[in-house]
């Protein structure tokens, strides 16, 4: 069974606190949070024309997302160079990121899905509401400008990530996922990690990490332990892709 009209309305107006603003139009936050599989089984009218799914605008919303988020690291990072930039953006524009929002939001909760999709664990699927957190950006937008988005993005998309002092020293911990996500975004093959070496003392070890993407990106790191040398080595391979990709 859906909602009542009485009960939505009630949710949408609980995720708009959770957001920190008033969307205009309820339908346009309706279609942002409403999945295919919706739509595929229900085939509602649409007299403006408009999909009635989320899929358009979240290609949308990735783009408003890419620019906010390249500005306000910009501003927050002045001395920063390109090459830096760009790791901490690709880390918080990543899919993986992007569901650890959702999911503090509770975002699930609101979206609208198909009897199929709602079966099987949509509401929890990551790359589902890594979808829907960048439809929802583009609701905002069309919504009330880049202003009210702006806010809601330096707020829970770039938020605290970097350190009270102002340094990214740790901003992006999970070099592995920043990585993964670049490769995918340049249709690579996703990275595999091997340990290369172990060195030392059993209570003072030191590991060599490789790290490989397909037969032309390679990167070793030593660390402390493991993740560490695995981090490391991601990392450097991340920087390799980001001066490629210049």
């Amino acid at each position: 069974m859906g909602q009542s009209p009485a009960l939505m309305h009630a949710d949408l107006d609980n995720l708009e606190t959770a957001l920190g603003c008033t969307c205009q139009s309820r339908d346009m936050l309706t279609r942002a949070l409403t999945h295919s599989s919706r739509v595929h089984e229900n085939q509602p009218a649409e007299p403006s024309g408009l999909p009635a799914d989320n899929e358009q605008m979240e290609f949308l919303g990735d783009a408003v997302l890419g620019f906010l988020v390249s500005e306000a690291l910009v501003a927050r990072f002045p001395s920063y160079h390109e090459g830096d930039l760009s790791k901490l953006k690709a880390h918080l524009v990543s899919a993986a990121h992007l569901y650890e929002v959702a999911r503090k939001l509770e975002l699930g909760q609101y979206l609208f899905l198909g009897r199929g999709e709602e079966m099987s664990g949509g509401r929890l699927k990551k790359a589902l509401l890594a979808d829907a957190m960048e439809a929802l950006i583009a609701a905002m937008y069309l919504d009330s400008g880049l202003d009210s988005v702006r806010t809601f993005i330096e707020t829970h998309v770039v938020g605290s990530f970097a350190a009270a002092d102002g340094s990214a020293d740790g901003a992006v911990a999970d070099y592995k996922s920043a990585l993964q996500e670049m490769a995918q975004a340049l249709k690579l093959p996703p990275p595999r990690y091997f340990l290369v070496a172990e060195e030392g003392p059993e209570h003072s070890k030191t590991f060599t990490v490789e790290v490989r993407i397909g037969k032309d990106w390679t990167g070793q790191a030593q660390g402390l332990s493991k993740k560490a040398a695995g981090q490391k080595a991601a990392e450097g391979v991340l920087q390799q892709l980001t001066e490629w990709g210049q």
